[in-house]
């Protein structure tokens, strides 16, 4: 395993161990990525088992900035560019046509493919060495986790829960993002426009202003699409962390209204019960029996510390963890996501 810090010798291994088709985890902006060449279909396969992930599910292939995109996507649509031109490097992932020779291995059978350029110094390290080494130069990468579990935004949570299925973890610290990218669909342009499919770590204001406020998006805790308010039919491609039940801990997590927290609570107290409590308004109980986590109201800040708290109090051997819901506003919308999936039975 890597140490903390990350130097030219680090990447340089890790290259090679890509190459010689093992895994290798990498931080990007908002997760750690479980990594794999992604011109090898065994090496991809390895992301598979060491997940315990279904096949037909999809991964992001990774690119250095700079690469140019026609090597996996075809017939890329000018808004593609110009998306690419405004939050590349970042947390934005575009679902294209995918180039006839990419594997169904990286596409889960599917005639599109999700590119992203991370923000992460790191990972741009290592992509831009990779793709010295490579002709192809795309890392497969989903989140280096369990299939379904919480996503790892340092590098003990991959060894914790990884171990020796990873060739090495490069360790870049804390994920400044903290949770997975926007997945933005393109390939349906001229029935439905585009399609965030998955909200993430591009807030809406900010894609608003390219694609307008009439973009087609997939309401979170739905899976429904709508476009200026009215429901669409039109089948999208399946991307990653878009299942019902998705970035779960073990524990069972249940979601509850700020006015309906304190009920609840008494309620479970009542009970005997010890729980685990995640409230971004409410403050805690004085002599409460139950274990508080407050994060800030802000939703990039409670963002950021989102996964790494879960997985903490996934630690503590509660009877469950109750969340005090956030605002129901565009800013929110990507931490609404991911609390309804956790919730998820």
């Amino acid at each position: 395993m890597l140490k903390s810090e990350t130097d030219f010798s680090d990447i340089e291994r890790a290259v090679s161990l890509l190459l010689a088709g093992e895994l290798v985890a990498f931080p990007t902006e908002t997760v750690y990525g479980l990594g794999a060449d992604a011109a090898n279909p065994g090496a991809v396969g390895k992301i598979f088992a060491a997940k315990a992930r279904p096949a037909d599910h999809p991964l992001i292939v990774h690119l250095a900035k700079g690469v140019d995109m026609t090597r996996w996507a075809a017939d890329i649509p000018p808004l593609a560019w110009e998306l690419a031109e405004a939050f590349w490097p970042g947390p934005l992932t575009l679902i294209l046509k995918k180039q006839d020779w990419v594997s169904s291995h990286v596409t889960g059978g599917q005639a599109s493919i999700g590119l992203r350029v991370p923000a992460h110094p790191l990972a741009q390290q290592l992509l831009r060495a990779f793709a010295e080494a490579s002709p192809t130069a795309g890392i497969a990468a989903p989140s280096a986790n369990r299939f379904g579990r919480i996503s790892p935004t340092l590098a003990a949570h991959v060894r914790e829960e990884l171990g020796d299925q990873v060739a090495c973890v490069l360790d870049g610290g804390p994920c400044q993002v903290g949770i997975e990218s926007t997945i933005l669909d393109l390939t349906r342009l001229e029935s439905t426009g585009a399609v965030v499919l998955r909200p993430g770590g591009i807030a809406p204001a900010e894609l608003e202003k390219i694609l307008g406020k009439q973009s087609v998006y997939r309401r979170a805790n739905t899976g429904e699409e709508r476009q200026g308010g009215e429901k669409t039919d039109i089948p999208a491609p399946r991307v990653s962390g878009a299942l019902d039940s998705h970035y779960a801990p073990t524990t069972p997590l249940v979601l509850c209204s700020s006015e309906e927290l304190p009920r609840v609570l008494a309620k479970e107290q009542a009970a005997g019960c010890r729980l685990g409590v995640l409230a971004w308004g409410v403050k805690p109980e004085a002599a409460s029996p139950h274990l508080w986590r407050c994060l800030a109201s802000a939703p990039t800040t409670y963002a950021h510390a989102l996964y790494r708290t879960l997985r903490e109090l996934d630690g503590y051997g509660l009877a469950r963890i109750i969340v005090e819901v956030p605002p129901a506003t565009p800013a929110w919308q990507a931490v609404l996501d991911r609390l309804y999936r956790a919730a998820v039975k």
